[in-house]
């Protein structure tokens, strides 16, 4: 199962990738199995030694016994403490984030793909449309004439 963050890639360029894994509790990793993540408003933030990822949407798996659980807590990601420190590095002042671009298994373990990510400008994500409805139509064309 892979869940992409599909606002980021529309958002964001994205630089540089990194995986991260991911601390989650039992019910949690039942939730990410049956696909019930969201991503869209998730970020990557570092507290001191530590990066954790923020606010990322994983429901409460329907039978779990958890009565107080929040869907969008701060969850540890497991970092070397070299590149955190890389990281920490790039994004100051330089006006980029650390974006969760998405959350895949990997050998019974879920990783996180972190993307050193610079901001769209409104018309960098018209031009990208238009490229997209370009190709579509071309793509149609020769549908049509075959």
């Amino acid at each position: 199962m892979k869940i992409v963050n599909k606002k980021a890639l529309h958002n964001y360029h994205i630089l540089e990738h990194l995986e991260a894994g991911l601390v989650l509790s039992g019910a949690e990793v039942k939730s990410i199995r049956s696909g019930r993540t969201d991503l869209g408003e998730a970020y990557v933030k570092i507290i001191g030694d530590e990066a954790y990822l923020v606010n990322a949407n994983i429901p409460k798996f329907g039978p779990s016994g958890d009565r107080e659980y929040d869907a969008t807590k701060s969850r540890k990601l497991l970092l070397h403490k070299s590149q955190i420190i890389t990281l920490l590095g790039k994004t100051s002042g330089k006006g980029l984030a650390l974006i969760p671009v998405s959350i895949y298994e990997k050998n019974n373990n879920f990783k996180v793909d972190v993307g050193l990510a610079k901001s769209k400008k409104e018309f960098d994500k018209r031009h990208v449309i238009k490229e997209r409805d370009h190709i579509r139509r071309v793509e149609q064309e020769l549908r049509g004439k075959e």
